[in-house]
């Protein structure tokens, strides 16, 4: 398993064992992650899972696609290191990976 933690926008984390393979975005909903709120279900036709990457883990997470970008002009204070959450996909490189998420969603 890797393990993921999401930080809150008042400094408050939780860190959750994920399972290889899935998104960020499934893990966060199926451990009831608050600020994740996904009303897409993944499908990135949303900016409801909106989370800033650690800047130390941007560049083993990768940048988003355009599909991704376009969605992101969606989401509330876009950071350079704004990502959606279910374009994420969780894989043993990112063990340790740390996320946080915006003070409101979309």
């Amino acid at each position: 398993m890797t393990k993921i933690t999401f930080v809150d926008y008042e400094g408050a984390s939780r860190t959750v064992d994920a399972q290889d393979g899935s998104t960020v975005m499934e893990n966060a909903v199926r451990n009831g992650v608050p600020g994740i709120e996904a009303e897409c279900g993944g499908a990135c036709a949303c900016a409801t899972c909106h989370v800033y990457v650690d800047e130390a883990w941007t560049e083993k997470v990768g940048a988003p696609s355009s599909m991704e970008e376009d969605m992101l002009d969606f989401a509330y204070d876009v950071r350079p290191n704004s990502r959606l959450s279910c374009q994420i996909k969780v894989r043993p490189e990112l063990d340790g990976l740390v996320v946080r998420t915006p003070e409101r969603q979309a």
